[in-house]
Parts: structure tokens; C-alpha cells; sequence
């Protein structure tokens, strides 16, 4: 089946006890056992549940893998698979990640003696370079969060695999739909469902997906010991979003790549950041690895004033730090999602003031764009 197909016709897409064309909530923290000498399937939720394990196989397959976990947040999801590594092991990182995962790696896991370097991955010279005998792993986000930055999946992989590194990479932006990093070699996927996946702003999420067995039996320690596991109501939410995918993901990438492109020559527009625009850096990798650009987009104005204004006089979408959802919603980076990254760091990278976030939801793009440009226009 394609893609698109699955997102609907999964193993798990109905109940193959009673035909129900919606997974049942299992919503039960015990399960009775047969008797010391049988035990059942299931025990207790934090260590398994009906409703998570399909929704952790779900994700598995439509991600290309063999093992998933769905965990209580996205940052879950990632904090676990950092706590794959030890005491003294070196990571290198994409340098423009979401401020959260920032923020986990330089105020926890420097505490347990992890070291990090954050590195430009989109030249894979520069990530080389930086490899030293205690490196023991590759984290990655492609597009990066905010300015879509894209960094070659396959040829971080055989660089990774070359010197025993694992690698990480976080999906939220494409989904499976769009971007499958196994298939190129990477070792785990991370995901914030909460964005895409679920789609609707209303339930929080995590998921991590890898092919590899000794990989996923840490991973599964990780995941009962630490106890951040996605409750059964969560999990169904998740399932639900999943089927509807395809269809939003694909409007919200058409009317993505029309805002972009006429704010692309808007004079008040300094620069856009989308892999949808011809001329993005990076653009030809992207869609060797990508199905589509998806539906967030950064652009930066003429001034900080302006981009202040422009995000406090929109009407339609809301202000916040999130993405993927059915409305839109638009940010500032710098003192929101990214608001964790030292002021000296967030030059560095170019993200200022004047950068604004916008993930696309399903308005008609016609009422965003006469939106946005009553927004552009002077007080």
C-alpha cells in the first residue's frame, strides 16, 4: 500500500476482537493474571497496555521499523533516547535544534557527564571533523527548527555507521508521511505526536521508532523504568490524528507554499525559509530524502518592530509555541520555542527578533494571506 493508504489501513486501525473500526481505550492501570504460573500479556500499564501497544505499532510500521514507544511528551520521547548514552560520551548535535531538546542537553545531561559539540550538519565535513574517540552519537533534525535548515539523512548515517556512532533524528516536522529517516539508515526517530500526528492541539505526546533490537530493548528499559509512558486516552488520540494526516498535511503544504511565496517578494520581507521555495539551500537534498516541504515556514522582517506587530495583529492564527495543528499558529522563536538559547548562540544562528514562525493549518489561504497582510501594514 502507499503511504497515504496506511496512515488508514494500518494492523492496528481497528479491533480485531469485535471489528471496531476505532482501537478500544483500555483504560485499566492493572490486569488480572490467570495465576503466578500464567502470566497474561499485559500486567501493568506503565510496563505495557493494549491501547499504547498499538499505537506503538502503528508508528513502527508506518516509520519503517520494527520497534515503537510512545511516551507522555515529545520530550520524553527525546530525553529518553539521549539516556542511551553514558557518562563520559560525546555527542555531536545539530547546532539549530528545537530549544527544549537545547535546553535538556545543556541544563540536565551535562549533570550526568554527557559532552556535547553542536555542530552545522548540513556540511558533513564540518560534523567529521569534530568526531573524537568518546563520540558516541549523531543528533539530528532535518528541517531544522526555525530556519528549515536540511542536513542529508543518508550520508549522516554511512558517516555515523562508519565510526559506530548512533544516530538520532527528530521527524516532528515531516511525519512518516513525508520523511522516513530508517529507510536512509538513521537508528532512532524521535517525534513530538503532539504537532502533526495528533493535529488537533489537543493532546501531548511522544514517539520513538527503531529498527534495531538491542537499540529497542534499551530503549523499552528506559521507557518502564523512567515512567513516561502515553496514557491509553492519549494513545487513542494519536490513532485517530494518524488517519487524517494525509489529507491535512497535503492542504496545509499547498497553502504553505502559496504564503511563502508571496511573502517571498513582499518588499517587507527580508528573507523566507522554506525547502517548498526554489533557491532554498538545500532544497535538492531535502527532496531526495521528503516526499513534500511540509507546512511550517520561518521569515524574517525588515525590522524586530515589525515582526512584533505583524505577530500581535494577525487575527486568525493564534500566538503560541506549538505546530502541526488545524489552526494556525504563529511565534516568535527567539523568545518562545527557542527562548532557552543563550543571546550570544541565538545571533550566531540568525535567530533574532525579527524572525517569525508560522505552521499553517487549514484556513483557506486566501484568509491568511489578506490576514497577514493587514498585519504587514503600518499602525
Amino acid at each position: 500500500m502507499q503511504r497515504g493508504t496506511r496512515l488508514v489501513h494500518h494492523r492496528f486501525s481497528m479491533d480485531s476482537g469485535t471489528g471496531g473500526v476505532s482501537i478500544p481505550i483500555h483504560q485499566s492501570v492493572v490486569f488480572a493474571q490467570e495465576s503466578l504460573e500464567q502470566p497474561g500479556e499485559y500486567e501493568y500499564t506503565r510496563s505495557g497496555n493494549p491501547t499504547r501497544r498499538a499505537l506503538e505499532e502503528a508508528i513502527a510500521d508506518l516509520e519503517g521499523g520494527n520497534y515503537g514507544f510512545a511516551f507522555a511528551s515529545g520530550m520524553a520521547a527525546i530525553t529518553a533516547a539521549l539516556s542511551l548514552f553514558s557518562a563520559g560520551d560525546h555527542l555531536l548535535v545539530s547546532q539549530d535544534i528545537y530549544g527544549g531538546t537545547y535546553r535538556a542537553l545543556t541544563r540536565v545531561f551535562k549533570r550526568f557527564g554527557l559532552e556535547i559539540t553542536f555542530v552545522d550538519t548540513t556540511d558533513l565535513e564540518k560534523v567529521a571533523a569534530q568526531i573524537r574517540p568518546s563520540t558516541k552519537g549523531l543528533y539530528l533534525e532535518t528541517p531544522s527548527n526555525p530556519l528549515m535548515k536540511i542536513t542529508d539523512l543518508a550520508r549522516a548515517a554511512a558517516l555515523a555507521r562508519e565510526h559506530g556512532l548512533i544516530t538520532i533524528a527528530d521527524n516532528t516536522f515531516m511525519t512518516p508521511y513525508l520523511q522516513r529517516p530508517l529507510e536512509l539508515g538513521i537508528d532512532v526517530v524521535v517525534h513530538s505526536a503532539t504537532k502533526y500526528l495528533g493535529g488537533h492541539s489537543d493532546c501531548l505526546a511522544g514517539l520513538a521508532v527503531t529498527r534495531d533490537a538491542g537499540l529497542a530493548r534499551e530503549l523499552a528499559l528506559l521507557q518502564n523504568t523512567l515512567g513516561a509512558v502515553l496514557a491509553p486516552h492519549e494513545c487513542w488520540l494519536i490513532l485517530r490524528g494518524i488517519k487524517t494526516l494525509k489529507v491535512r498535511l497535503a492542504q496545509q503544504e499547498q497553502t504553505a507554499t502559496a504564503l511563502a511565496t508571496w511573502l517571498a517578494g513582499h518588499p517587507q520581507v527580508k528573507a523566507v525559509y522554506y525547502p517548498g521555495l526554489e533557491g532554498h539551500p538545500g532544497r535538492e537534498v531535502h527532496f531526495r530524502q521528503a516526499l513534500g516541504a511540509g507546512g511550517v515556514f520561518s521569515f524574517r522582517l525588515a525590522t524586530s518592530e515589525l515582526a512584533r506587530q505583524v505577530i500581535n495583529k494577525v487575527r486568525l492564527p493564534i500566538i503560541g509555541s506549538s505546530l502541526g495543528a488545524v489552526e494556525s499558529i504563529i511565534s516568535l522563536p527567539a523568545t518562545m520555542s527557542h527562548g532557552s538559547l543563550p543571546e550570544e548562540f541565538k545571533k550566531r544562528l540568525g535567530i533574532t527578533s525579527d524572525l517569525v514562525r508560522l505552521s499553517v493549518g487549514l484556513e483557506d489561504a486566501a484568509d491568511l494571506q489578506a490576514d497577514l497582510e493587514q498585519a504587514l501594514k503600518s499602525p
